[in-house]
C-alpha cells in the first residue's frame, strides 16, 4: 500500500473511532406524525424500522429492529422513559427474559449472534400523546450492561 492510503486509511479509522454520536435515523415521516431514533450506545447502532407512519396510532403494528449482540441475554429488562421538555414525566420497566420465563424469542442468544425480529408490537395505549417529545429505551443484561439504547423523538400533531 503507498504512503498516501496509508495516511487516508489511519484518518478515516481515527474519524470513525474519534465520532461521539450514531446519527439519527428516520423511522417515518407521514402527514401529522415524525419518529427518528438515535443509538445512546456509544459502542453500537442498530437498526429499525416500521411499515407505515400510520401505523403506531394502532392499537398493534408491525416492525422490523436488527442488531449484532455485545453480550449475552440470559436476562433482559427494559427501562422506558418518557421525557417531556428535558423531564422525565412516566418511566415504564419490565423483566423480558428471566430464568424459567421468557417473553421474547430471543432470550438466551450468546454474544456475537445476530438478533433480529420482526413481527407484531403492542404499545398497550389506546393513543400516541400529541406534541414533540423523547422516549427514551434502555436494555440491560443481568450483569446490568447495556444491551441496546436508543431515544426516540416523536413529533405528533394528529387531532384524535
Amino acid at each position: 500500500m503507498k504512503t498516501p492510503n496509508v495516511f487516508v486509511l489511519i484518518l478515516v479509522l481515527l474519524y470513525i473511532d474519534g465520532s461521539t454520536e450514531w446519527p439519527t435515523h428516520t423511522v417515518c415521516k407521514e402527514d401529522n406524525l415524525e419518529i427518528h431514533y438515535k443509538s445512546c450506545d456509544p459502542k453500537q447502532d442498530f437498526a429499525f424500522s416500521i411499515d407505515r407512519c400510520s401505523d403506531v396510532t394502532t392499537h398493534t403494528f408491525n416492525i422490523r429492529a436488527a442488531m449484532v449482540l455485545r453480550h449475552n441475554i440470559k436476562e433482559l429488562y427494559v427501562k422506558i422513559d418518557l421525557i417531556i421538555n428535558g423531564k422525565t414525566v412516566l418511566t415504564y420497566s419490565e423483566a423480558l427474559c428471566e430464568p424459567g420465563h421468557s417473553k421474547l424469542i430471543f432470550c438466551g442468544k450468546k454474544k456475537g449472534e445476530h438478533l433480529y425480529y420482526e413481527g407484531p408490537v403492542t404499545l398497550g395505549i389506546k393513543e400516541i400523546p400529541q406534541g414533540d417529545y423523547t422516549v427514551s429505551a434502555k436494555l440491560t443484561n443481568e450483569d446490568h450492561v447495556t444491551v441496546a439504547c436508543a431515544d426516540f423523538t416523536v413529533k405528533n400533531y394528529l387531532d384524535y
